[in-house]
Order: C-alpha cells, then structure tokens, then sequence
C-alpha cells in the first residue's frame, strides 16, 4: 500500500484491538489478517481471515456523524432479523455500539464467495435460459423482501410506514434545491421543476406497508459462483426501513432497460444493454411476475418510476455540486452536467407515457 492508502487504513481499524474483540467473542486464532475492500461509495468493508473463518467487518467511513446512510446497527439489525426467513443474507456474527474498538460502532457476518454483477454479464450466465432465471431470482427475492412479516422478526419500530411516500418526494426536492444553490449557476434545467410539480400533485394515497430494502439492484446482491444463478445473498441494507414497497420496485426497473428505452445506460453512468439479450425479462413481465408473488397490484407505475429517475437524478445533481466547489476527486462526477438532464427527461417520457 502507498502511504496514503496505509494511513487510511490504519484510520480504518485498530488491528490489535478487534483482535482482542473477536478473541473475545469468537476465541483465539492462530491467523488474522485483515484487507479493506475497495469497491463501495458508502460504508467500508474490511475482509477478515480468522484461522478457517472468512469474515467481514462493516463500519462508517473515518470521521463521518452517524446519520441512517451510514448506519451499520441499523443494517446488522435487519440482516439479524432476516436470518430464519427467505430473504437470503449472510450470516450475522456479532455487532458492537463501543467506538473505542476501531474507532466507530461496526458488526460483523460471514463473507460469501460469489458473484456480484456490475460491469456486464458474467460468462456463466450466458445462455437464455441462465438469464431468464437471473430476472427471475431477482424479482422472487424482491418479492420476498416485501412479503416477509416484518412485525413477526422484531421489526415492527424499523421505520414510518404512513406518509412514506411524500416523504421520499420532499426529501428529493430538498436534495434539489441544495445542489443547485451551486449548480444554477452551471446550467439550468427546467424539466426537474416540471417533474417536481408532477410528484408532489400525484404522490399515491394509499400503499402496502412491507420492508423495503431502499437500494434494491443488481449489484446489490451476490449470486452464487455457477450457473443456474441463484442469489446467495442481499447485501447493503444500510437503507432499509418499513416503507412503501413499490419504491424498491421502481428503483429496480429503474436499472432494467427495455428495447423502445431512449437509452440502455442505468442509474448516474453505465450502460446495460447486455439486458436486453435474449431470454432477460421486459420489465413487464418482470412486473407481473412481481404481482403474482406479492398480491400486490402496481398500479401508479408511472409515479414510481419517475420518482426513481427523480432520485438517481438528485444523487447525480449533488456529485455534481460537489464537483464544482472542488470537494470530488472522481471523473465521474463532472459527466453529471450531462447525464442529470437525460435523467430528468426520461423521467418526463415515464409520466408522458411514451417509456
């Protein structure tokens, strides 16, 4: 490691204090050694060989207030919630509230050997049959996520079930408006005011009240190394509350192109037009097949997507922001002056029925 990258690590963890933790907790080991995973824009993720156990530590990036994007008790407690039911997670181990172990609260579970997909297909999933399966798994866990009984697993006081969905609205305008109090000055677009009109005159009244797990994609699950795919696990639960189920839904879809799309490029950057190679779902069949498992009829899809393009638009508009008062070293973040625009007019085609 460089300098820099060793300094960081070492604001990470304190190495001879979690191995006295998980002596503590797991016994002694004659192995421990620990590497920080580098992929991730959230919270930090360190690999932890303990004797013949494969571990994972998750904690707050260094000097972060704890706020619910980087809340890892809050994760550890829905994962631990999961353990018995048929949303797939890894195994919890142990969670800790004392910030004098490494520096900040963390938890612990069993790390997984598979495959996240996040730059294209992966070979072993190449054939129709392996893609109309890896839809298939998707939606099924989705679907299970949403049905599981949240109150029955202790999760009863995880979130604010009533008035979720304009709350998700107001926040994302306020997101808004904080970016472009720089922004403006850049460019302007006038079709995020438009669509911001849109969603605050149709937010929909009514909504099931499930677990909803706020970040719901593919590469924020991990399907075991061979074909047939089959997902070993949901990961990044760090959003996760009692909410309005059919915001994770259009968030999905959101990442899913379909052939009449204006575009195959997905969230803030990225394209996914391997998704629509033979035997991948549309996303309505991946509706319906999302409604026979649930009960659940998606009938405001048009507010649900566009409130996810919304979204992802809002994110980009903030990396953006920060790209113009010098607080990003990413080259992604510029492309944003672009890319937010496209976002917000998709959003428009949603609502205009015309995607």
């Amino acid at each position: 490691m460089s300098d820099e990258q060793t300094d960081y690590f070492d604001r990470l963890v304190d190495l001879d204090s979690l191995e006295a933790f998980l002596t503590d907790h797991l016994g002694p080991a004659d192995v421990f050694e620990v590497d920080r995973h580098p992929g991730g824009h959230s919270n930090e993720t360190l690999f932890v060989t303990w004797d013949d156990h494969d571990l994972v530590v998750r904690r707050p990036p260094p000097g972060e207030t704890a706020d619910t994007a980087h809340d890892v008790i809050r994760e550890y407690t829905v994962l631990e919630a999961l353990q018995e039911t048929d949303v797939p997670v890894p195994t919890t181990v142990v969670a800790t509230e004392n910030e004098d172990v490494i520096g900040s609260e963390f938890y612990v579970m069993e790390k997984l050997d598979g495959i996240v997909i996040r730059d294209g297909e992966p070979d072993q999933f190449d054939s129709p049959a392996d893609r109309t399966q890896l839809g298939t798994e998707m939606v099924d866990t989705l679907a299970a996520i949403h049905t599981v009984d949240y109150e029955a697993v202790g999760l009863e006081e995880f979130g604010r079930p009533d008035g979720f969905t304009q709350r998700q609205v107001d926040r994302w305008e306020q997101q808004y408006e904080w970016a472009f109090e720089v922004t403006a000055e850049a460019r302007e677009i006038p079709e995020v005011h438009e669509l911001t009109e849109w969603l605050q005159a149709n937010v929909p009244s009514d909504h099931p009240h499930t677990l909803v797990h706020g970040d719901y994609k593919l590469d924020n699950v991990m399907f075991g190394p061979e074909a047939p795919p089959e997902i070993i696990a949901v990961l990044d639960w760090e959003m996760s509350t009692i909410g309005d189920p059919f915001t994770d839904l259009g968030w999905y879809l959101s990442y899913w192109p379909d052939e009449d799309d204006a575009t195959t490029k997905v969230g803030t950057a990225g394209d996914a037009e391997y998704l629509l190679r033979e035997g991948y779902h549309t996303r309505s069949e991946l509706i319906e097949r999302y409604e026979q498992a649930t009960g659940y009829a998606f009938e405001n899809d048009r507010f649900y997507r566009a409130l996810a393009y919304y979204k992802l638009g809002g994110i980009g508009e903030m990396f953006f922001r920060r790209h113009l008062e010098g607080n990003a070293d990413d080259d992604h973040y510029p492309l944003m002056e672009e890319r937010v625009p496209e976002l917000a007019r998709e959003a428009l085609r949603i609502i205009d029925g015309e995607d």
